[in-house]
């Protein structure tokens, strides 16, 4: 396996329910052989995986990839908490984008996109 496979995806504002994106967005990465962690403040799992508690800010490694589902409003308070991660990239879905918190991030280095991380996975593109 190389390290294109080996994108671990924090999704953040995961969710239990299968109607929306950031569960289907798990469920196109497990197809794919893509690692992820699902984050958020409800409680729940994805496909078999527990999701992380994001008011408790878990010490997380190797995260190669956020993948926002989560508006700008309710990504404020967590701005600081995911440049700490240190991620290679994150990914603004459709309703996600945060002009500001990207070019935060984008000043430590981070590639930042505004996409659907579904038509990137869909595509070869992810």
């Amino acid at each position: 396996m190389g390290a294109e496979e080996n994108k671990l995806t924090l999704i953040a504002g995961a969710s239990t329910d299968p109607s929306r994106y950031a569960y289907t967005a798990a469920l196109f990465l497990s197809r794919q052989n893509f690692p992820f962690l699902p984050i958020g403040i409800k409680k729940g799992s994805v496909l078999g995986q527990d999701i992380l508690p994001l008011r408790e800010r878990p010490k997380l490694e190797g995260i190669h990839t956020i993948t926002m589902y989560m508006n700008a409003r309710n990504q404020q308070e967590w701005e600081a908490y995911f440049l700490s991660l240190q991620p290679k990239r994150i990914i603004f879905n459709p309703g996600a984008e945060n002009p500001a918190f990207a070019e935060q991030a984008e000043n430590l280095g981070i590639t930042c996109i505004n996409a659907c991380t579904l038509v990137m996975i869909n595509t070869g593109q992810y």
